[in-house]
């Protein structure tokens, strides 16, 4: 699986991105497609954190919800989703959602988090491309794609979000919030921004700040989309399929992508294999791990959205709690609510020392629990059983 928990590991004999039908200029979900599980609240005008358009006019939000609020309104868990994920935490791809949920190992009937047990929630975030309000979305002006219009986000935005969603939902206190890395990012977020109102956090791969090597990676990912002449600035809506900023979304894919493996995982995986039969040494071939980022440089083309990709990226980069507090264990010295913090030992994205960091900061922390994995920050998706344990044991704890 990838950062956002779509599965990946179907990859086998792939010979490279199928060419035979055209990517539409952007595969984000628009007024009018089947809805699939969604459902949608119309959270009126959002204040922004640092942007200079001040407010975010008419923003909806998509989310879905499983299981069942009880009488106490005390069993709820909010779900956050990483970079490139949505409001699909669980089940089938169906109508309306392109893939399976990006976190069904996790949730669901008999998973640590048991939606027969718990009301579980998660939304589509603001600027993503899923139903909530994106560049993808109508501006009120014209009605046309706000494209690059579009406002510099947040996570703090996002978070406000949440909150509007949570009011609407009526839940006074969340059980639990928890997430994989920009998902564990609002997750901690939401203890200073709204205190009171979480139980119980339990970031995933995360980190309590962007640090300048993170900043780094996602500052390449966003050149090489940028420099695609077809992303147009950010207007590119209205081109045919085709002829949309795909090379560029795809060469940030396969960046990010690599920094969710280990060097090790694919060298032990690939190594110095060759696709199939073709010979990448002036032949015209390509190596084995050439044809697996190429596959997934596709596979996100044909779910996702570049505006939506650069968005949230720069709202990963904005990440620091501390910001405007007094630094990061300013912020989080007064929080003391039990705290999971998971980390992968191989992670080389959010290394276990951003983890350390956050355990020592958090009065409430259980202490990093470490996901063993040669694969590095897809490890706490790929070895599913390790942090299922941690997790369940956590909510038994709470």
């Amino acid at each position: 699986m990838d950062d956002d928990g779509i599965e990946t590991d179907a990859w086998a004999a792939d010979k490279g991105p199928d060419v035979s039908a055209p990517i539409p200029a952007s595969s984000a979900w628009r007024e009018g497609d089947h809805p699939g599980r969604r459902m949608f609240v119309d959270i009126g005008d959002l204040r922004l954190d640092v942007d200079p358009l001040g407010v975010l006019p008419n923003v909806r939000m998509a989310y879905e919800t499983w299981g069942t609020l009880n009488d106490a309104r005390d069993n709820a868990i909010y779900v956050a989703h990483a970079l490139t994920g949505d409001s699909h935490v669980t089940g089938p791809a169906e109508d309306g959602h392109h893939t399976g949920g990006w976190w069904n190992g996790m949730v669901g009937p008999g998973h640590p988090i048991d939606t027969d047990k718990y009301f579980v929630v998660c939304a589509n975030v603001v600027g993503g491309c899923q139903g909530t309000t994106g560049p993808s979305s109508a501006h009120p002006d014209d009605g046309r794609p706000w494209g690059s219009r579009f406002p510099y986000v947040t996570l703090r935005d996002m978070v406000n979000a949440e909150i509007a969603v949570t009011n609407h939902l009526g839940i006074e206190r969340w059980k639990l919030m928890t997430g994989p890395s920009m998902g564990g990012m609002r997750a901690i977020e939401w203890t200073v921004m709204a205190p009171g109102r979480v139980g119980a956090i339990a970031p995933v791969g995360s980190t309590a700040a962007t640090t300048a090597d993170q900043i780094a990676w996602s500052t390449t990912q966003l050149a090489a989309l940028k420099a695609d002449p077809k992303f147009r600035g950010g207007d590119y809506y209205d081109a045919a399929p085709g002829d949309g900023p795909h090379v560029g979304m795809g060469i940030a894919r396969m960046i990010a992508h690599t920094t969710y493996r280990s060097e090790g995982e694919l060298a032990t995986r690939f190594g110095r294999s060759y696709q199939a039969d073709s010979n990448p040494l002036g032949q015209g071939g390509r190596f084995a791990v050439q044809s697996y980022l190429e596959h997934h440089a596709r596979k996100l083309a044909l779910r996702f959205d570049a505006n939506t990709y650069v968005r949230l990226a720069q709202s990963i980069q904005s990440h620091d709690v501390g910001r405007g507090r007094g630094g990061v264990e300013a912020a989080l010295a007064s929080v003391d609510i039990p705290a999971l913090i998971v980390a992968v030992d191989s992670d080389r994205l959010y290394p276990v020392k951003n983890s350390e960091r956050l355990d020592a900061a958090l009065s409430g922390s259980h202490g990093v629990k470490i996901v063993h994995s040669d694969v590095g920050h897809d490890g706490f998706l790929v070895e599913s059983g390790q942090l299922n344990a941690h997790m369940q044991a956590f909510l038994d704890s709470l």
